[in-house]
């Protein structure tokens, strides 16, 4: 039983050894050990939840993605020296998995910059030098928050302002005394003395041009037999009531 699962495990690890350049050892009693030392890596490959040992000192790791020595349960030895981490609120995971788990570490990595924490264990960082990332993360989500409710309020209010508007009935109201006018009342507002155009060979005589404004300010601006109907048309097409009062 022993021997079928030491088979599968070494199926896995030749296989994983295929697409990543750490090294994985032969199996040992304890379980896989792998070796990531010196790879220039930037990141963290994927590894075998099985590792019990790992080894990624001297690579060019900043920092590591929450989370990421979570699934090695059966993790008995790892060393991450001489990496140029960065400790800003990213290595906050970092720090709180080492400060759980210094039994098995080999050597405590440092920080390699700001230059305020230089050449400072990880694990010497207090919570206090942590309190700003958790003051940047509350204000960002509650900026988020507030700027969700303002836009959802928006759009509330553009389709309750819709749906009043479909419903409004805009109503002219016309005094008593204009409620029997008459045609006569609705002249052309044209000036008495308009130019016009003459050719060479036409003459016009002045009282034939006064006569003309006369029957042009006499004719009405309106027919009135069509203004039912114009009536009708806004009630009906546009929701608009002329009433008198």
């Amino acid at each position: 039983m022993i021997s079928s699962i030491s088979l599968v495990v070494f199926h896995l690890l030749a296989a994983y050894s295929t697409v990543n350049p750490c090294l994985c050892s032969t199996l040992s009693p304890a379980g896989p050990v792998v070796n990531c030392s010196s790879l220039n890596l930037m990141e963290v490959p994927h590894l075998p939840s099985e590792t019990t040992e790992l080894y990624l000192q001297n690579n060019r790791l900043t920092s590591l993605s929450p989370g990421l020595f979570d699934r090695f349960t059966g993790l008995k030895r790892i060393s991450l020296s001489e990496n140029p981490f960065h400790c800003d609120c990213q290595i906050q995971y970092l720090r709180n998995w080492l400060l759980k788990n210094r039994a098995i570490v080999l050597k405590e990595p440092t920080c390699s910059s700001p230059s305020s924490v230089a050449q400072k264990a990880i694990t010497e960082l207090s919570d206090d030098y942590f309190s700003f990332c958790t003051v940047a993360k509350c204000t960002h989500g509650m900026y988020n928050t507030i700027i969700g409710v303002m836009l959802f309020g928006l759009i509330v209010l553009l389709l309750w302002s819709l749906k009043i508007a479909r419903k409004s009935t805009f109503t002219l109201d016309i005094d008593e005394r204009h409620s029997g006018f008459e045609a006569d009342s609705l002249r052309s507002l044209k000036p008495k003395h308009r130019r016009r155009l003459h050719t060479g060979l036409s003459e016009v005589s002045v009282d034939s041009e006064s006569l003309a404004d006369k029957e042009d300010l006499d004719r009405p601006l309106l027919n009135m037999e069509l203004l039912p109907q114009v009536l009708d048309v806004l009630h009906k097409k546009h929701n608009i009531k002329i009433k008198a009062t």
